[in-house]
């Protein structure tokens, strides 16, 4: 990762003066952008009022005419929505008008998992047949070209409100209000469906409508569309507005979640409230949630948020159950050497795919698609990218050979297709891959001023939020910190807080899933890079950091040391001038699982520098391999070891050959993709049968046919020690254990002492 200083042009001392704001405040507001005298007064004072005229945005007019009319009709309106919390605060707050304008009004969720994201033909027909007259579709619709033409051959008028992208197709629909439609004078063009939603009924009641505010809050949180712009004005009036919401619902949630009104912030709607709205829909029907966002008692909205609360739990512990599945996969397949990953299991629950698949990708670093088995046999799936790489792009034009539906964006994507075509979608997805790399960049904002830090710090950095999509987290450098504590927290010791000195002052900063930073590594930390935020323990609040990135460095030593065992540290440092690598198929693994650029990797055989500090990365073959990089000129030498590229990590055993032999026998005319699902019951990986039957084949003990695997009768007698691949392996593992395992002091001597030769 490289992280790059933001830039912006500084304040004017009279803007400073006038607004009263302090150097960090004037300086996080130039480096967004926030540089003049009118966008500050806008920042920190518009409210819903300052908000652009509704009857901007597309046929708002129109379809504001149209609600008008049915409500004085008495028609029945139906609000089709979405089950993420997005959509869920849209249905609500469309209800929620039409209900005060005396409207009869109904809400359909649709269903995960028996009608699928959008709209969808057998909801709209039901919908009809129930004697509904208008449809207003809120946070979807704008594919609903099929479902809004048959609506309209009953006479039912539909009007759409939307976000999402525009395909090929526009539905026929009466009206539609879209945020970003071509052309439209509205000025802001990325609300989400609960913003439009909003715009509407300010548009409907003629006022601004400010408990409206929490529930459009919740829903641009939550879909991560712009908190600049009008986006900023929803998000922190509406954080106002939810800390003081009398909602029985949200004030039911809060407490379930574990928060305190008067004190919620954006990250507080978007770890815990937006969350819990998302696990009902991913459970069960998202309309318990929209009920809860409505309901009007405490009694029925604390009844109805220990239900939610219990689905937040399941959502926790299914995602945490369908992930260790998915590596258990990745260990038992091999695929941990692959380029990405297509995960599949029948039983593996819907609605946490997408979870997982991100969990996969940050744990593997690997593009993935998580798949599983609907009730009427249809696969369905998520997918996950890593930077650099489109999975939208990469797929899309397989939709048609591979998959029944298929929608998405560079890092995400959803799919459904049969279950016959996931071997081609794994081996597509895995030829298509193309290594490319782009090494993430990060921003920050400046140098964290240790001197003057305390609690007035964070209100002052805060004058900068509320933070989201285009307004992030301000995120400060902390150069060459003198780290004076480190202990581990957490039950299983993930998390590290190290304290920090400088200035005089120490800073208490906090790593989570940091248990890599061994005490070995702190040497090492040349820059932190943090965010800071308040922490209460104990009834006293103090400032912490939190760990946003770390650069590297060799310590500044009196006499460097040439040669730096490291094999004991899991981690990659990336301070290093070179990363030589033994094998050509690591590199791949090398920039993306260890985040390296690639510019900097380089196989050993290619290496013609002088006087680099460099990382043998890898593993060598043999002994011959690593004498002969041991005759170049380093400045200093990393010795790491972390890769390689073995078959299998230790030899089968006698009777591990037995049984697949015997398999083979009982078993013919298997393909070696069939051999995927033999492990579990031979109780051996994929990677040891694959290794068996190469040996096997290599003996003459198996032969290929039409790409099945069949019994050779009567092979020659031969003893396994009789293959060379056998040997090779064997070989080569006991030279690679023996590299690893051998006691630093003697690899030490053995390295400096043929470096010296040279």
């Amino acid at each position: 990762m490289e992280w790059r200083k933001r830039k912006g042009e500084e304040l004017a001392p009279a803007i400073i003066e006038k607004y009263q704001l302090s150097p960090i405040t004037a300086k996080l507001l130039s480096l967004r952008g926030i540089n003049t005298a009118e966008k500050i007064d806008y920042w920190f004072n518009a409210t819903e009022a300052d908000l652009a005229d509704p009857f901007l945005m597309h046929d708002m007019k129109k379809a504001v005419n149209r609600i008008n009319q049915a409500i004085d009709a008495g028609e029945k309106i139906t609000v089709y929505g979405d089950y993420d919390a997005d959509g869920i605060t849209a249905t609500t707050i469309m209800v929620e008008t039409l209900g005060i304008l005396g409207a009869d009004v109904h809400f359909f969720i649709p269903d995960r998992f028996k009608d699928g994201y959008g709209p969808n033909l057998e909801s709209y027909k039901k919908i009809v047949a129930d004697g509904t007259k208008l449809i207003i579709t809120v946070d979807n619709g704008i594919t609903g070209v099929d479902e809004v033409a048959f609506a309209k051959s009953k006479g039912v008028d539909t009007i759409i409100t939307d976000h999402h992208k525009f395909q090929e197709q526009v539905p026929d629909c009466y009206a539609l209000v879209h945020c970003n439609y071509p052309g439209q004078k509205y000025p802001f063009d990325d609300y989400c469906g609960a913003g439009v939603a909003y715009t509407i009924c300010r548009a409907l009641m003629q006022e601004p409508m400010p408990e409206l505010l929490e529930l459009a809050m919740i829903g641009t949180i939550g879909d991560m569309v712009k908190v600049s712009g009008e986006g900023h004005v929803i998000v922190k009036r509406g954080l106002k507005m939810l800390n003081e919401t009398e909602r029985p619902g949200l004030r039911a949630l809060i407490k379930k979640a574990g928060l305190q009104l008067g004190h919620i912030d954006e990250t507080d709607v978007g770890f815990n409230i937006a969350p819990r709205l998302n696990a009902v829909g991913r459970l069960a029907n998202a309309s318990l949630a929209v009920e809860l966002l409505l309901c009007d008692t405490d009694e029925k909205a604390e009844e109805i948020a220990a239900k939610v609360e219990k689905l937040n739990d399941e959502r926790k512990k299914l995602t945490a159950t369908v992930f260790q599945e998915c590596l258990e996969q990745v260990k038992n397949n091999g695929w941990d050497r692959s380029q990405t990953l297509v995960i599949y299991q029948p039983d593996f629950h819907e609605g946490v795919l997408g979870l997982v698949a991100n969990k996969l990708v940050e744990k593997t670093h690997k593009p993935t698609i998580v798949l599983t088995k609907n009730e009427a046999g249809i696969i369905k799936g998520s997918g996950r990218s890593v930077a650099g790489y489109n999975i939208f792009n990469a797929l899309n034009p397989l939709k048609d050979k591979l998959f029944l539906k298929f929608g998405g964006h560079d890092f995400a994507c959803g799919l459904s297709m049969t279950e016959e075509k996931i071997p081609s979608l794994r081996k597509a997805f895995e030829n298509n891959f193309n290594g490319s790399y782009n090494q993430n960049i990060r921003d920050y904002d400046f140098e964290l001023p240790f001197a003057n830090l305390d609690l007035k710090t964070i209100a002052e950095i805060k004058l900068a939020g509320p933070f989201g999509t285009d307004n992030v987290e301000p995120v400060f450098s902390i150069k060459h910190p003198d780290i004076t504590g480190c202990f581990y927290m957490g039950a299983d010791k993930n998390h590290i807080k190290l304290t920090v000195s400088k200035s005089n002052k120490k800073l208490d900063v906090v790593g989570f899933n940091k248990k890599y930073l061994t005490r070995v590594l702190l040497p090492y930390i040349d820059q932190l890079f943090i965010g800071i935020q308040e922490n209460c323990f104990r009834n006293q609040t103090k400032v912490q950091g939190i760990i946003k990135g770390i650069v590297f460095a060799a310590p500044k030593l009196v006499v460097p040391a040439p040669v730096i065992d490291l094999r004991s540290e899991k981690y990659v440092m990336g301070f290093a001038d070179r990363y030589l690598l033994f094998d050509e198929k690591n590199k791949i693994s090398a920039s993306t699982k260890y985040d390296i650029d690639p510019a900097k990797i380089t196989l050993i055989n290619d290496y013609d520098s002088e006087g680099e500090v460099a990382v043998f990365l890898d593993v060598p073959h043999n002994q011959s391999e690593l004498d002969a990089a041991l005759t170049n000129n380093y400045a200093q030498l990393y010795l790491r070891f972390i890769l390689d590229q073995l078959p299998v990590t230790q030899m089968p055993v006698k009777s591990d050959f037995e049984k697949v032999l015997r398999y083979v026998y009982t078993h013919p005319g298997l393909t070696i993709e069939d051999y995927r699902l033999v492990g579990p019951f031979l109780q051996q990986s994929y990677d040891h049968i694959l290794f068996i039957l190469r040996v096997f084949s290599e003996l003459h003990f198996i032969k290929l046919a039409d790409n099945k695997i069949y019994a050779v009768k009567h092979p020659a007698k031969s003893k396994l020690t009789a293959s060379r691949y056998y040997l090779a392996t064997r070989s080569q593992i006991a030279f690679i254990r023996e590299l690893r395992n051998m006691s630093s002091k003697k690899l030490l001597m053995y390295v400096n002492e043929q470096l010296k030769q040279h």
